[in-house]
Formats: structure tokens, C-alpha cells, sequence
């Protein structure tokens, strides 16, 4: 019966409201540092079976085609893509940039409790005391810690994440820290909490941390910054091509609603 298209067509249209929502975050955040973009994945939903394929016919032949009627889909899961994005030149010393796989770690407050978490955003800045802290609404802390000298004069970071410092009346540079990343077996598996930050999960397995250009970890580019991987183009696409799915399924459902319309008038005569 149509009941069976309404449905169908139902999910499809909560389905694809779903990756609208993705679709608009995505461009949404389209100028956010290190973002990564998200695509949806699909799956079909359960089918009804009004005959098994390789049943018997009357010659006693397996039939080569069954009769299964689908019942419509459901969005299976959202997956990130940590394509690199471009990269954003600024000549800025706190502006850093990995090259290769890694992230971030920095301390930050999740739920009133202090965790780690990563990002592949770079835009750091100093906060009153002198520790080098992420650009972003809550000022997350660099892990390990890395405290600036106030009369810091000169600031370089070296690929493999040294940070020295010339100090104001002095002409040599001096070791004040070390940059730390971590990778993940997993890194699709991280759980987006805001703030350009990711925080581990079971999906994600356990961080394996590091210096910069060890254990496959990247390098780090001082005075650049990573951009967001959303490309404008196929973003504007995957928009126009939800939208047309979207109005073909209340299309069906428009279909399906006069099927039945006709049957309820069929029961008067």
C-alpha cells in the first residue's frame, strides 16, 4: 500500500534534513582555523519481504528475483575529513601550523571538569601570566605548558617544535619549551565539543604523543596557519542536490497521499 511510500518518504526527508544541518555547518564554518569538514553517510532501513529470492517455481526452478519492498533510510553516522586545508601565510610567531598528521593539545574546562583535548587550529596568543593559550572562547592552555618571559623580544619556533626566545637586552635565543602533538589510530572517531576542539573517545583509541617530526607525527610552520578543508564549490553542490532529494521525497509523499485518496473514494462506490 502507499502507507509504505509515506514512510519511505518521510525518512528520506528527515534524512536529508540531517545533512542540510551538516551541509550549513559546514559552511558556516567555512573561515574557522584547522576546521575539518563533515559529510553524512546513509543506510537503508529494514525491508519487507513478500518473497524470498530463489523460491521454487512450479517447475521446481529457483526464481532468480524475490519481491523485498524497502522501507526508507536513516542517517548511519557523520564522519569528519582531515584533509589538510590551505594554508594562511601571517608572519604572526604565535601562529603555527602542522605539517603532516597531529594535533594540538591543550587543557580545557568540558562539563565543570579539566580535560585534554586537540585541535589543528594554531592561533595561539599569551594570556596575563606569560602561558601560551589557544585563540579561542575559553583561552585553552598549551599542553605541556609553555610559559613566555615579559620581556620577550623574539619569538621562534622550530619544526620540530622547539620554542627559544630573545630576551630584551640580550642577542642569543634561549630554549623555553617544547611542543608536544599527539595523533590517533582513529582521528575520524574524536568527538567535536566547540571551540575548534576535539576530545578522545572509544571510537577514537588512545593519543600517541610526541615531538614534532617523530613517530610519524608532522612538522610545525611558524607564522602560518592551517585554514578549514570546506571547499565552497562542493559544499554549494551537496546544498542544491539535498534540496531537489528533499522536494522529490515530499513529491512521493504528495504521490502516495492521492494513491490513498483515490482507494477511500474507490470504498464509497
Amino acid at each position: 500500500m502507499a502507507i509504505t511510500a509515506l514512510h519511505a518518504a518521510a525518512s528520506g526527508m528527515r534524512a536529508l534534513d540531517e545533512k542540510l544541518n551538516v551541509v550549513a555547518n559546514n559552511l558556516a564554518n567555512i573561515n574557522t582555523h584547522g576546521f575539518k569538514r563533515s559529510r553524512v553517510n546513509f543506510e537503508d532501513l529494514l525491508y519487507q519481504v513478500r518473497r524470498e529470492p530463489g523460491v521454487l517455481n512450479a517447475d521446481d526452478e529457483p526464481i532468480p528475483h524475490g519481491i523485498l519492498v524497502g522501507t526508507g533510510v536513516k542517517v548511519s553516522g557523520t564522519q569528519l575529513n582531515f584533509e589538510a586545508g590551505t594554508v594562511d601565510p601571517t608572519g604572526r610567531p604565535l601562529d603555527w601550523q602542522i605539517e603532516g598528521e597531529g594535533f594540538f593539545q591543550v587543557t580545557t574546562i568540558e562539563d565543570g571538569t579539566q580535560i585534554r583535548a586537540y585541535t589543528r587550529a594554531g592561533n595561539f596568543a599569551q594570556n596575563a601570566v606569560g602561558n601560551i593559550v589557544l585563540g579561542n572562547s575559553g583561552g585553552a592552555v598549551l599542553e605541556p605548558p609553555i610559559a613566555l618571559p615579559t620581556d620577550s623580544v623574539e619569538i621562534t619556533v622550530g619544526r620540530n617544535g622547539e620554542v627559544r626566545v630573545r630576551q630584551q637586552g640580550s642577542s642569543t635565543l634561549t630554549a623555553v619549551g617544547q611542543i608536544e602533538l599527539a595523533r590517533f589510530v582513529n582521528p575520524e572517531g574524536l568527538k567535536q565539543v566547540g571551540r575548534n576542539l576535539y576530545i578522545e573517545t572509544d571510537a577514537s583509541g588512545a593519543p600517541v604523543s610526541g615531538t614534532p617530526q617523530t613517530d610519524g607525527l608532522g612538522a610545525i610552520a611558524q607564522g602560518h596557519l592551517e585554514i578549514s578543508n570546506v571547499d565552497p564549490v562542493r559544499e554549494l553542490i551537496d546544498l542544491i542536490t539535498t534540496q531537489r532529494a528533499f522536494e522529490l521525497n515530499s513529491q512521493s509523499i504528495k504521490s502516495a497521499d492521492e494513491t490513498l485518496q483515490i482507494v477511500s473514494n474507490l470504498r464509497r462506490f
